[in-house]
C-alpha cells in the first residue's frame, strides 16, 4: 500500500469516519445531537478562516496568491459548466444543473483535512487559500441560478404558455452570502487578517482544538454518510460514477492550471483538493430554494456519499503523490 494512503488512512479523524460508518452501517443508536454537530461545523469554519486571514496578514499579498485566486475563479465556472454538460445527458436538466453546483462548489471540511495532511508532509498552508475556498462557493451556484432559469424560459415556449418568473440572481446571491457557514467563514478571515499574529495569540489556546474537533465531525459525518446511503437509488451506477470520476477528472485540471500559472506544490495541492471536493453544506441549502424543481436527495446524497468519502479517504494521498511526482 502507498505510504502516504496508509499515512492517511492511519490519522485518528479519519479511523473516527470510519468508525461512524462502522456504526451507522450497524444501525446503532450512536448519534451527535444537531446541536453539537452544527457547533462542531461552525467551529472548523470559524478556525480555518480564521487563521488563513492570520497566514494573510503576515505574508501579503503576492503574486503567487493572485495566481491561485485567479486559478480557483477559472475552476469555479469550467466545473459546473462540464459537469451539466454531462449530467444532462442522463438526468433532468434541473438534477442536472443543482449537481453542477455542487460539484462545481467546495467542501470546507475536506480542505481542513487536506490541510492538516499537507502540514504532516512539511507543506506550510498560506492562508491566501482559505481565500480560494472563500471565491470558488458562488460562482457555481450562479451558474446553476441562470441554467435553471433558462430550463424554465424554454419549457414555458415549448408548452406554448408564459414563461414562469425566473429566480432572481441578487436574491439567490444574498441567500448564498448571507448562509451561516459562509458568512462565519468570511467574517473569521477579516477578524484573523485584522488582528494577525496578536489575535493568534489570544486564540491560541481554543484552535489548538482544531484535530480533536475534526476527529468529531467526522464521526458524524461517518454516521450521516451511512444514514444517507439509500439516497442514491435512482441511476445509481451513473451516480456513482460521476461521484467517484468529478474529483479524479477536477483535480487534474487544477492541476494543470495550476503548472501552467507556475504554483507552488502546496498551493497546487490544495487547489486539486478544492476542485475535488464538492459542497454539501452551503450550496444545498441554497440550491434547495434557487431550484426546488430538483431532487435534494441527488445533489446532496452524491456530494455527502460518495465524493466526500472518497476524496478523504483516497483523493487526498492520492492527489499529493500525484502531484508531488509532476511537480520533481
Amino acid at each position: 500500500m502507498d505510504p502516504k494512503l496508509l499515512s492517511s488512512l492511519m490519522d485518528p479523524a479519519i479511523l473516527f469516519f470510519f468508525f461512524g460508518l462502522a456504526a451507522g452501517a450497524l444501525r446503532s443508536n450512536l448519534e451527535i445531537p444537531p446541536a453539537i454537530a452544527k457547533f462542531l461545523s461552525l467551529y472548523l469554519l470559524l478556525v480555518i478562516g480564521f487563521k488563513g486571514g492570520v497566514s494573510m496578514a503576515a505574508t501579503g499579498f503576492t503574486s503567487a496568491m493572485g495566481w491561485a485566486l485567479l486559478g480557483a475563479i477559472v475552476l469555479a465556472f469550467v466545473i459546473p459548466a462540464w459537469s451539466f454538460g454531462v449530467l444532462r445527458t442522463r438526468l433532468s436538466a434541473f438534477d442536472a444543473a443543482a449537481i453542477a453546483a455542487t460539484y462545481g462548489s467546495v467542501s470546507a471540511v475536506t480542505f481542513i483535512t487536506a490541510s492538516g495532511f499537507a502540514e504532516r508532509q512539511g507543506l506550510l498552508v498560506g492562508g491566501h487559500m482559505a481565500v480560494a475556498l472563500v471565491i470558488m462557493e458562488s460562482p457555481a451556484i450562479i451558474m446553476a441560478v441562470l441554467l435553471a432559469n433558462m430550463v424554465r424560459t424554454r419549457q414555458a415556449a415549448a408548452a406554448g404558455g408564459r414563461p414562469a418568473g425566473p429566480v432572481k440572481l441578487g436574491k439567490v446571491l444574498h441567500e448564498a452570502f448571507t448562509d451561516g457557514a459562509h458568512l462565519l467563514l468570511i467574517g473569521s478571515l477579516l477578524v484573523g487578517f485584522i488582528t494577525g499574529d496578536s489575535g493568534k495569540k489570544v486564540l491560541e489556546p481554543f484552535t489548538a482544538l482544531q484535530k480533536g474537533i475534526l476527529a468529531f465531525f467526522l464521526l458524524d459525518m461517518g454516521l450521516l454518510v451511512a444514514a444517507r446511503a439509500r439516497d442514491l437509488r435512482e441511476n445509481r451506477a451513473f451516480l456513482t460514477a460521476f461521484g467517484l470520476a468529478a474529483p479524479l477528472i477536477n483535480a487534474a485540471l487544477a492541476a494543470m492550471l495550476a503548472k501552467s500559472f507556475g504554483l507552488s506544490l502546496r498551493d497546487a495541492f490544495l487547489l486539486s483538493v478544492l476542485a475535488a471536493s464538492a459542497s454539501y453544506i452551503v450550496v444545498p441549502a441554497v440550491v434547495r430554494y434557487a431550484i426546488p424543481e430538483a431532487n435534494a436527495s441527488l445533489y446532496f446524497g452524491m456530494s455527502l456519499v460518495v465524493t466526500f468519502p472518497f476524496n478523504i479517504v483516497v483523493g487526498i494521498p492520492l492527489y499529493h503523490g500525484a502531484l508531488s511526482r509532476f511537480w520533481s
